[in-house]
């Protein structure tokens, strides 16, 4: 999560070539979001949601430093007085998120996560009352469920981890990127491998159950010993999960001025990097769950689909947090752009409490995009979509509604077998290759023109 690329196709047509489209982490895409001018209730919105399983999620928009491949909603460091200021915010939209929810006996949080941004980005004793905002004004049970925490390596200081490990953190996810200096320099990401690996041995002195590390192949320069090093590096320290995330080039980026066009070299390039990296880690223990998630076998579950939080009855606090309700998914205004970004945090933190109880930007979600994020959440997963999961939920078949789909993917070698007797679909491990061309191709053409149309900023 913490070095996703975020930004959707622009074409109104996706190229059929192009293994690496967008990576869909969320469906649909913020993009694809508008100004709701109703200004719907939160109230309203929660009434009939069933809030027994709920998933919490707090964004931090705050970094140390922008990588030059993020186009995440984030800003760089925070004048005297700005997270003070942002956690006074969050602790007055959680309390009128809560008001809205309902009565106490029927709202259980199941997940929760802090991400962003860096969270720990904050002081120890801000994170203290972050914990605190998640527990007593949203009454989440930090210490009875699955709790995940994005750090970056500069960040990940002995006090911070303490309080975190205390506060029942189950995952640590660190954003490495590469253990190579030079390789860390061309993505814009300056660190040295010798804070990184002391960052990841405090880690460990925590003892937090899970360690997720994230790499990156792609990167200028980048070979497939430079890879292999980084891998092995990684491996050193037996985490419990592994990302690797092929790069990707943005608008507004630091990168983005190197062009963000087709390069076939550069996608031979990360196919063949993908390839070597997921046969290194199954021959080291480690199960592939996605294209980009990969755990080892003998680490400890972390709940339903462990680190999702993409589910129906997700509530998200933070200027730059999403939350999703069955009939629609609702945030604030997204940006990219540094002086865009700062305007809506400063927006945020002047807001009233009053102002929280409403949805403001946001897409409806009728019967036929839940279907397609189903098939997406499904499908791209290494267990596959259970085809009776989707017609106990739809009342159909996936082939009734994306049969046209599911045979060009089957064509290029994609799915595995998908006849009448087959019990779930799954992608063949090229398929799972493709997945960054296979989720934008199923995206709706209403969703696909509104993610066209944005102007980005």
């Amino acid at each position: 999560m913490t070095t996703a690329t975020r930004q959707g196709p622009g074409a109104d047509r996706l190229p059929q070539e192009g293994p690496y489209q967008s990576y869909v982490y969320a469906y649909p895409h913020k993009t694809a979001y508008r100004k709701l001018p109703e200004r719907p209730s939160l109230r309203t919105l929660w009434t009939a949601e069933p809030k027994d399983a709920l998933s919490l999620y707090l964004h931090i928009p705050f970094c140390e430093v922008r990588c030059g491949f993020c186009n995440l909603f984030t800003r760089i460091g925070a004048p005297d007085g700005l997270t003070s200021a942002y956690l006074d915010a969050l602790d007055r939209q959680a309390s009128a998120v809560r008001a809205a929810l309902g009565e106490e006996e029927r709202v259980r949080f199941a997940t929760a996560a802090f991400g962003g941004g860096t969270p720990t980005f904050l002081t120890a004793a801000e994170l203290e009352r972050l914990c605190d905002i998640a527990e007593h004004r949203m009454g989440a049970d930090l210490a009875a469920v699955p709790l995940s925490v994005e750090a970056s390596p500069a960040t990940a200081t002995a006090d911070r981890l303490e309080v975190l490990a205390a506060r029942g953190t189950t995952r640590l996810s660190l954003g490495v990127q590469s253990f190579d200096d030079s390789e860390a320099r061309a993505a814009v990401r300056p660190q040295r491998r010798a804070d990184v690996e002391a960052a990841l041995g405090r880690i460990r002195e925590a003892r937090i159950p899970v360690l997720n590390i994230d790499l990156i192949y792609g990167i200028d320069g980048q070979t497939d010993e430079t890879w292999l090093r980084s891998l092995n590096a990684a491996l050193e320290w037996r985490p419990e999960e592994l990302y690797l995330y092929p790069l990707y080039i943005r608008p507004l980026t630091g990168l983005g001025r190197r062009g963000t066009g087709t390069d076939p070299a550069w996608d031979e390039q990360r196919l063949r990097l993908y390839r070597l990296g997921r046969d290194h880690l199954l021959a080291h223990g480690y199960e592939q769950r996605s294209m980009r998630m990969f755990r080892r076998a003998d680490a400890p579950p972390q709940g339903a689909d462990d680190y999702a939080c993409q589910t129906d009855g997700m509530i998200g606090l933070g200027c730059g947090a999403r939350s999703y309700t069955a009939g629609l998914h609702y945030s604030f205004d997204y940006a990219v752009g540094m002086h865009q970004v700062r305007s809506i945090i400063d927006d945020y933190v002047a807001r009233p409490a009053a102002d929280f109880a409403h949805a403001e930007y946001g897409r409806r979600i009728d019967a036929g995009e839940a279907r397609r994020r189903h098939l997406l959440q499904s499908l791209l997963q290494a267990d596959g979509l259970r085809i009776a999961d989707y017609r106990t939920r739809f009342g159909r078949l996936p082939t009734d509604d994306f049969g046209a789909e599911l045979r060009r993917f089957a064509e290029r070698g994609w799915l595995g077998d998908s006849g009448p007797r087959v019990e779930t679909l799954r992608l063949t491990p090229e398929g799972l290759a493709h997945s960054d061309a296979i989720g934008p191709e199923l995206f709706s053409p209403a969703v696909r023109a509104d993610m066209a149309a944005y102007e980005g900023k």
